[in-house]
């Protein structure tokens, strides 16, 4: 999964009589040349002749029986150097571990980059506008807004968090960061007219003014006192201060806009806006904005619909339609709104934003997908400031099969896919179905060999390359699920790079019954590469986590292979809500007893067995 690739030599040393034939020589493939990491360790990996030693800074390292190795070593802040030596053969690396905790500046100054907002912020009247920044533990730190001045204060200790990444090691405890010289403090502005700025913490019972334009109250200037000298500093964002009766309405003009919890990409996704989703922006940050139901968007994602008042919507009767292989439900809207959507065991729950219901009849005729439909009105308080209406579908079966939404004008068109084994090609192509030869027939399956071209993945010991076995592999599976009677389709057959957005496109276009890309592992820096091993499953919608359960529960029991565990990740190949979707990492190239078994070509034909078996298994479970 992560790449891993480059000899890392800054001398190599040998004697003259030494042959440097490649499959003689001691190589190392990760780190890179001159790398710099932030972790607190890094392992090494690489391989040598199998006899002898090889010796990190003077200590040996333990090898697999092909001579493959990849040790851990702990690392300072800073410049660290490593000689790793085989024989007379000698490479030293370096590795340069660059500190996460700011850096307190000496004397009469702030630390760089440390003053926030740094970018353009927007909020509305009575919304808590906050100010940060690092400086000397001795010093005196205020901000100036408009006529305000605000203390910014010492914090007490806070815990860091560690990075999403240290789920994959089991190190993922907070730990404590010491923040005596941050300093924050927030004040808030009830409202403005276009000379004064009133704050709750210098006027009481203001009377807003003028509140029908955004206010631009300009960058804060910062201010820092220490033995009785002072500096001042501008900020980087400025302030503006939006009018809720002149609010920004945008537009979605992605296909799928990325609706975030926060603004910027560390935050969690929420249910993508189809193309066309109007909405109301209540704040800004940097080129984010946040919607009036709550969640973020990249400006990139929008376009601004200018004179446009605040989205909002009456929905009266639910339309109802059946196509082949799909369930369409039709909500007809004066405005595309925001919407959301939540899987459970039997239930599918849509919710659509800024929606008041005048909804007295609904037709859904009897179905073999949906058993009943419910809906009701949400208050505004719990479905963004102008409520929203929710519908709840039962299903017949646990199982889901995926769905897509999409505005068709102003009319929400909700796609729920049926059983690939209610379709009519389904039913005439299996007829004794999981009872002879070929108990995949009339079932289409999306094959994705991860990687590609450019993009080379992870790295073994030796240098090979994980998108290569990908693709042995993905072939080998393709081969036994053909055998089984399965259609499948593959986003790439050679060394091509097929972008994650074109597999994703691949696998909406196909409406595959399944989809199941194929990967191989590694770790962080924090991880052990030596020890770690076995085979990980990860989804993200809830109709895969029945495959990704089963799947890897199959595979570690009938090949005896050690469970890394089942994970529910973010991953672009998991997203996908056309199809259940589910990534395979079926062993870790940075493990160097793994890794001969991961490119054994017995092992692979055997592994391609099983995971055919393991989806005829599956399709007989939730039949």
């Amino acid at each position: 999964m992560r790449p891993l690739l480059g000899l890392v030599i800054l001398s190599f040393i040998t004697t003259p009589s030494l042959v440097l034939a490649q499959e003689q020589s001691l190589k190392v493939v990760y780190p890179r040349a001159n790398s710099q990491t932030s972790a607190k360790k890094i392992f090494f990996i690489g391989t040598a002749p199998s006899g002898g030693e090889v010796l990190i800074n003077g200590k040996p390292v333990t090898r697999s029986k092909s001579g493959h190795f990849a040790p851990s070593f702990p690392l300072q802040v800073g410049e660290n150097v490593f000689t790793v030596r085989y024989q007379n053969q000698e490479l030293l690396l370096k590795v340069t571990r660059v500190s996460t905790q700011p850096e307190v500046p000496q004397g009469l100054a702030f630390a760089k980059d440390s003053l926030t907002p740094a970018v353009d912020i927007a909020k509305l009247p009575g919304e808590a506008i906050c100010f940060g920044a690092i400086a000397p533990a001795n010093g005196n730190v205020s901000v100036k807004l408009g006529n305000q001045t605000v203390s910014l204060l010492p914090q007490p200790q806070q815990a860091q968090l560690p990075a999403n990444s240290a789920a994959l090691t089991g190190q993922n405890q907070p730990s404590s960061e010491s923040s005596a010289s941050k300093y924050q403090g927030c004040t808030t502005v009830f409202g403005v007219n276009p000379l004064l700025v009133y704050g709750n913490n210098i006027v009481s019972g203001a009377v807003v003014q003028n509140d029908s334009k955004n206010v631009d109250l300009g960058k804060p200037e910062f201010q820092l006192t220490v033995g009785g000298k002072t500096i001042t500093q501008p900020g980087t964002g400025k302030i503006t201060i939006l009018s809720p009766a002149q609010l920004e309405v945008v537009e979605v003009t992605a296909d799928s806009g990325v609706a975030r919890t926060g603004p910027n990409t560390n935050y969690s996704r929420l249910t993508p806006l189809p193309k066309g989703t109007r909405t109301a922006v209540t704040g800004r940050e940097g080129e984010w904005l946040r919607l009036d139901y709550g969640a973020w968007i990249n400006t990139k994602e929008t376009r601004t619909l200018p004179g446009a008042i605040p989205p909002n919507t009456i929905i009266r009767s639910v339309g109802y339609r059946k196509l082949p292989g799909v369930t369409e439900m039709v909500f007809p809207l004066q405005v595309p709104v925001p919407v959301s959507v939540q899987q459970n065991d039997q239930t599918f729950t849509l919710t659509l934003y800024n929606t008041t219901a005048q909804t007295d009849i609904i037709r859904l005729d009897d179905n073999a997908l949906i058993s009943r439909l419910d809906w009701q009105q949400l208050p505004p308080a719990t479905a963004g400031g102008q409520g929203g209406v929710q519908y709840t579908f039962h299903l017949k079966k646990p199982q889901q099969w995926g769905y897509k939404l999409r505005y068709d004008g102003t009319s929400l068109i909700l796609a729920l896919r049926d059983s690939p084994f209610n379709s009519s090609a389904s039913k005439r192509e299996t007829t004794g179905l999981f009872k002879r030869q070929k108990p995949l027939s009339g079932l289409k399956i999306l094959l994705d060999p991860g990687h590609g071209g450019k993009e080379s993945g992870a790295s073994g010991p030796t240098g090979y390359l994980e998108k290569d076995v990908n693709l042995v592999v993905s072939k080998l599976v393709r081969e036994e699920l053909v055998r089984r009677g399965a259609k499948v389709v593959m986003t790439r057959e050679n060394d091509t790079e097929v972008s994650l957005p074109d597999r994703v496109a691949r696998i909406d276009q196909e409406e595959p019954a399944i989809a199941i890309s194929i990967h191989y592992n590694s770790l962080p820096d924090e991880g052990d590469a030596e020890n770690t091993k076995g085979v990980g499953t990860f989804w993200y919608h809830p109709q895969a986590h029945s495959l990704a359960v089963f799947m890897h529960n199959y595979i570690v029991s009938k090949l005896g292979r050690p469970s890394y565990g089942v994970f529910w990740d973010n991953l672009a190949l998991t997203r996908p809500a056309s199809a259940p979707s589910v990534l395979l990492e079926l062993g870790f190239m940075s493990n160097p007893n793994e890794f001969e078994w991961v490119t054994n070509p017995q092992e692979q034909k055997k592994l391609a067995r099983v995971i055919a078996d393991g989806i005829v298994e599956w399709f007989r479970s939730v039949r």
